[in-house]
């Protein structure tokens, strides 16, 4: 059950490390001031969510590794994230889009969470709930802003919906550990998740009148280490200074 609930940490860690590297390269590129400054703080958020997760997989290690250990020192092959949260942060559309689909997937989460009979768990997904409350509403509002204003804006959200959606399944994907845990009430039951998720994003896609697409290729392979390009760039950059300098500490 510890390896099982290690692999599990690791999968929230490594999906909100790489939402907010994505994020943090909005830092002084935001469309104006207010927002660049909202943009960073989500950024931080989420590193400090996986901040929490890295250090509830340490603990569960049994190793000497710590949280900056899981989080610059693995190759990308490692990484257990969905796809979904490694692609280019696009423009702000694309940027908005991804945020509130993920944002939603992550209020049901933590709501769940929060209910674990594992304790650290529980206590991160609590915290976390905080302020992901907080970066739902603010995603969402976007979403209807951009698509219900100018004709470009709306036209970018329809874009950004075309080219995510076929991501967003495989936030749910799980196997037969995953589902005896959910079963234990160690971790959230994803198919509960994805009946809410699906709802409650559904219903502002068609408030916004966006069109959902045709059904077609489905991305996988994120969560077994099967990555993008996109993400051994990132680590790249994201993992330089740790790797020339061995043992530094923020």
């Amino acid at each position: 059950m510890e390896q099982a609930l290690y692999q599990y940490a690791l999968r929230l860690a490594d999906s909100s490390l790489t939402m907010g590297q994505r994020l943090a390269e909005w830092c002084g590129h935001g469309p104006y001031l207010e927002e660049d400054v909202a943009l960073t703080n989500v950024s931080l958020d989420l590193i400090g969510h996986a901040q929490m997760f890295y250090q509830i997989a340490v603990d569960l290690s049994g190793e000497t590794k710590t949280a900056d250990d899981l989080a610059f020192l693995r190759d990308a092959h490692e990484f257990r994230n969905p796809l979904l949260t490694e692609l280019p942060r696009g423009d702000f559309a694309y940027t908005t889009l991804k945020q509130y689909f993920v944002d939603v997937f992550n209020l049901h989460l933590y709501q769940a969470l929060s209910q674990s009979n594992h304790q650290p768990l529980a206590q991160a997904g609590k915290k976390a709930l905080m302020e992901v409350k907080y970066h739902l509403t603010r995603s969402q509002a976007w979403c209807e802003r951009l698509s219900m204003s100018t004709a470009e804006a709306k036209q970018r959200m329809q874009q950004a919906l075309d080219d995510l959606w076929f991501y967003t399944p495989e936030l749910f994907e799980t196997d037969e550990v995953m589902r005896q845990l959910a079963d234990d009430g160690v971790i959230a039951d994803y198919a509960s998740l994805k009946n809410n998720w699906q709802k409650q994003v559904e219903a502002l896609l068609k408030k916004c009148q966006l069109e959902l697409p045709a059904s077609g290729w489905v991305a996988t392979g994120g969560l077994q280490g099967e990555h993008s390009e996109h993400l051994g760039y990132m680590l790249a950059e994201m993992q330089f200074l740790q790797r020339a300098y061995p043992g530094c500490e923020w």
